[in-house]
């Protein structure tokens, strides 16, 4: 039994885990279920132990082979490693693994990877030596200009010396080498670029132009490469100096012609479609000569229709240089009329037509004057431009005060019918825009005021001076509002007569006191408290005056003589009323229809 619990605590101890141990326990119960006996189970257990010491002594032959051969390996790698790192030049890769402490895999396992990555590096190096090589080779051909160099198949690198100071060398004379090229390419480039762009502007064929340098220069076959040598570069700096003198004389000749165009198209009134035609040369003149890039623009072939077009204009101004001038001197004349201003009579049409007839003065001198007129009349136009944007509201209100009398005499104006609210609401912002009449007036007189202190010169609407307009116009509105004040005071002592009459002869009328004084004189309200006669309107200026020429000026005026002496001539029955009768009746008559005090 010692026997047994020996092996079987040895057995335990060599487990690696509870899997043996219930092994074990299961196989002595079934021994003991058996009966077998204490020393056949020692000897069953030894039988155990002899079989496991014979499996671990075939592992450690085994384990002892595989270490040799890792040993073996492993050495070999190193060997390699080494060799590959003294041909590349490169001993900071790799470090002496250490042997204590490290096992054989791991030594491997850290040599394998570095093998094979100088292996990968050997092979790069050898393709990085054939590339720079050749690129050098094909750089110094294409520098000198040697085509016969080109053409560099393969290039055979010597195994042996491949370190990176070889690699660096060939890469510093690489570097040189391409940055000569960049900065040759990028110089062909540059003048490739001004020359098509010279080319472009002056019509001329780039391809024929850069041919003559080298036919590199425009083929775009990738089999020949753009020639950067000193030949090229000096062909295309000859040819750029050529193309801008040339640009040069262009442009100045260019310049003059459409200088020429523009006063003829100014002076003959050409139209849109003719100018549509040369809209691309006009930038010429605005320019410099490097910032004329247009396509074309300096073409001869747009020269030569500029030329023409100068010369079709010059032949057909001699024909129409009165017509010129009678459109222009129309042009003055209507731009005067728009601001109300006396265009100048020396340039009147009468006048010029005789001055050009007779031959005492040049057209396109006469011409050159109306045009100066022209152009003061556009310059006091803007001047203007704020009175006469007042004297249009002025105006406009006068139309409303006008529409509004000729409302105000409609008998129907409140029945019923389609738009009569509108003309309500119309009237009711007439009556509004009435009221301001006479500020507006008033700031309009002081605007002129500062004009004319400002220019030092009258401010003439239709050759009548605005001041005296507008002051003329106040004074008649006031002569009319005062006309107005009289016809109500006369209708009011009209009322009070019928009033008496009607207490004197009762409240029945007789029928001769019915045909004297039924008959009520036809005058209606204007709405504003203002009596105005219904058969006529008063157009003494009336409150609805026109700025007008003196002479019709003039005749508003005697107008308002007339109508003046008219309602002044008017028979009036007055009659003598006692003080306190006569403050009462005033006191209420209101309106257009008279209240009777008795009733």
């Amino acid at each position: 039994m010692v026997g047994v619990g020996v092996g079987f605590r040895r057995l335990c101890s060599t487990s690696m885990g509870t899997s043996c141990e219930t092994l074990l326990r299961e196989l002595q119960c079934i021994w003991t279920e058996i009966g077998e006996s204490d020393e056949d189970q020692d000897s069953m257990l030894l039988e155990i132990e002899r079989e496991c010491m014979n499996v671990y002594r075939r592992k450690v032959d085994e384990a002892s082979n595989a270490k040799a051969q890792l040993h073996r390996t492993v050495a070999a790698k190193e060997a390699e490693l080494a060799a590959l790192m003294a041909s590349l030049g490169d001993h900071t890769l790799y470090s002496q693994i250490e042997k204590k402490g490290t096992s054989l895999k791991e030594q491997l396992a850290s040599v394998t990877p570095m093998l094979e990555d100088m292996r990968v590096k050997k092979e790069e190096r050898i393709k990085e030596f054939a590339d720079i090589r050749s690129q050098i080779k094909k750089i110094t051909a294409e520098i000198t200009g040697c085509a016969n160099q080109n053409n560099v198949s393969f290039i055979h690198t010597d195994d042996q010396d491949l370190s990176l100071r070889k690699l660096n060398e060939y890469q510093a004379q690489l570097g040189t080498l391409q940055k000569d090229k960049s900065d040759r390419l990028q110089k062909v480039l540059e003048y490739i670029n001004e020359v098509h762009s010279l080319c472009s502007v002056l019509g001329l064929d780039f391809a024929k132009t850069v041919g003559e340098v080298h036919p590199s220069l425009h083929e775009t076959d990738s089999v020949q490469s753009t020639n950067i040598s000193n030949n090229t570069l000096d062909g295309l700096s000859l040819i750029i100096t050529k193309l801008k003198t040339e640009k040069k004389l262009r442009v100045q000749k260019l310049q003059g012609t459409v200088e020429s165009l523009l006063e003829l198209w100014k002076l003959m009134d050409s139209t849109e479609e003719e100018r549509r035609r040369f809209e691309k040369v006009l930038c010429i003149l605005r320019m410099k000569d490097e910032d004329v890039t247009y396509s074309g623009l300096l073409s001869l072939d747009t020269i030569k229709q500029t030329e023409a077009e100068v010369e079709r204009l010059t032949k057909l101004k001699a024909s129409r240089m009165k017509e010129l001038v009678f459109k222009r001197r129309s042009e003055l004349e209507e731009i005067c009329k728009r601001s109300h201003i006396e265009p100048d009579t020396s340039t009147a049409p009468e006048k010029t037509n005789a001055m050009i007839d007779s031959g005492l003065v040049d057209s396109s001198e006469l011409l050159a004057n109306i045009e100066a007129q022209i152009e003061k009349a556009k310059e006091e136009c803007i001047s203007r431009k704020e009175i006469m944007d007042r004297i249009s509201k002025w105006l406009m209100a006068c139309e409303e005060e006008s529409w509004l009398e000729d409302y105000n005499q409609d008998q129907n104006r409140y029945t019923g019918g389609r738009g009569v609210h509108l003309n309500l609401k119309r009237a009711e912002k007439a009556r509004v825009m009435i009221m301001k009449i006479p500020a507006m007036v008033d700031n309009l007189i002081g605007k002129t005021f500062a004009w004319e202190d400002e220019r030092n010169m009258p401010f003439l609407y239709d050759g009548v001076r605005l001041v005296s307009i507008l002051e003329e116009y106040k004074l008649t509105r006031q002569q009319k509002e005062e006309e107005k004040k009289r016809y109500r005071d006369q209708k009011k002592l009209q009322n009070l007569l019928l009033a008496e009459k009607e207490a004197m002869y009762g409240s029945k009328a007789s029928p001769r006191r019915s045909n004297s004084f039924n008959r009520k004189p036809s005058y209606n309200g204007n709405g504003n408290g203002f009596m105005t006669p219904a058969p006529r309107r008063l157009s003494a200026g009336g409150a609805t005056p026109e700025l007008l020429t003196p002479r019709s000026y003039s005749g508003r005026q005697n107008a308002f003589s007339k109508e003046m002496r008219r309602f002044s001539t008017a028979p009036l029955n007055f009659v003598a009323l006692p003080k306190e009768d006569n403050m009462s009746s005033f006191a209420s008559v209101s309106g257009s229809e008279p209240e009777s005090p008795f009733s």
